[in-house]
């Protein structure tokens, strides 16, 4: 018989960091939860390597559901009474979130307020993480921490800000354990293939193999404090283990152009990114957020939260992960670091 130490329920378990967070409450011994929509072709790649079979006695269940029906949420909430939710899951691509903005707010915003509603209608004693985002400062100067105001700059971070302050409201209302994790931007070889940093790499491999010939670009002005997912998954689970409820900036307090991340990743494979960069207005947002850095003193001082990979380690870990997907030889200094920083760790390939 299998021990089972907490029940987790994950929403947006199937992206990057709903896989890697299910990984690490795997290895804690919880019995994991997540919230997948049900599609025509299977969208759980991220989760393959962990996937069991329901006949099995599983510690991974998933379950097909939507954030915009309530009585789905309802459902599973009261039917697998977790002790914990995260809630991770959105329509999470700023660019996009300018041509759905209903869609965007729908699942981004309202999403939130029906989990929470629910657990709170549900009377069971649940912790619930909301995944807020760095996108909320907007056009607010940097540095940014948890007393910095909010300038919403897009649909998605116009959503975003209406979760926070719910989250909050629920917190203060009701008496509830709620947590606002406000990540600024961390990536991974799971990285969506239309998110920058993954476009650049994966563009970067096909290059080299001969796939495509260049990398169509939008603003490569604009400046993000980038970590490691891994690394800020583990600080939402901390976040829940506390004695009381907060919310938490979570970040590396660097921050990068995305030409400087072009300029890094293409110099690791020894080319220059300038002869295969093409900039296409199309990837231009109506409305820009130039610089974003934070200020994580409170999450080092109240969780004992410290990130280990740099801005280069992430960019070659990457780049290793995308050569190797394109059947090309991995340069080897991204896993080099990854084996160094992480020799056990949790999580499995990618």
């Amino acid at each position: 018989m299998i021990h089972i130490s907490k029940t987790a329920f994950i929403t947006g378990i199937t992206g990057q960091d709903g896989s890697y967070l299910a990984e690490l409450l795997l290895h804690k011994g919880y019995q994991v939860h997540g919230l997948i929509r049900r599609a025509s072709t299977f969208n759980t790649s991220r989760l393959d390597h962990i996937y069991q079979d329901p006949h099995d006695e599983p510690k991974l269940i998933l379950h097909y559901g939507d954030l915009s029906d309530t009585e789905q949420i309802s459902n599973i909430i009261y039917n697998i009474k977790p002790s914990e939710v995260y809630h991770l899951g959105a329509q999470s691509h700023v660019r996009v979130s300018f041509d759905t903005p209903e869609y965007t707010g729908n699942v981004t915003g309202l999403g939130t307020a029906r989990l929470l509603e629910t657990i709170r209608k549900s009377g069971q004693d649940i912790r619930f993480y909301q995944a807020s985002s760095s996108e909320m400062f907007g056009a607010t100067p940097p540095p940014q921490n948890e007393d910095t105001k909010f300038w919403p700059r897009s649909p998605y971070a116009c959503a975003k800000v209406y979760a926070y302050y719910m989250s909050r409201n629920y917190r203060d209302g009701y008496n509830m354990f709620v947590c606002n994790g406000i990540l600024f931007n961390h990536e991974s070889p799971r990285r969506g293939e239309t998110f920058v940093t993954r476009k650049i790499t994966r563009g970067l491999a096909n290059i080299v193999a001969g796939k495509q010939k260049y990398l169509y670009m939008g603003n490569l002005d604009a400046r993000r404090d980038w970590g490691f997912s891994p690394e800020y998954v583990e600080a939402m689970w901390m976040m829940l283990q506390q004695d009381k409820p907060d919310d938490y900036v979570v970040s590396t307090g660097q921050t990068n152009s995305v030409k400087e991340f072009l300029e890094e990743a293409f110099s690791y494979a020894g080319l220059n990114w300038e002869d295969h960069v093409r900039i296409d207005p199309k990837y231009f947002r109506p409305t820009e957020v130039e610089n974003l850095i934070g200020d994580s003193t409170k999450a080092k001082k109240i969780l004992g939260w410290k990130p280990k990979v740099t801005f280069g380690d992430l960019t070659r870990i990457m780049v290793d992960s995308d050569f190797r997907a394109a059947g090309l030889k991995p340069i080897g200094e991204g896993d080099a670091a990854l084996a160094k920083l992480y020799p056990d760790k949790w999580w499995g390939v990618d």
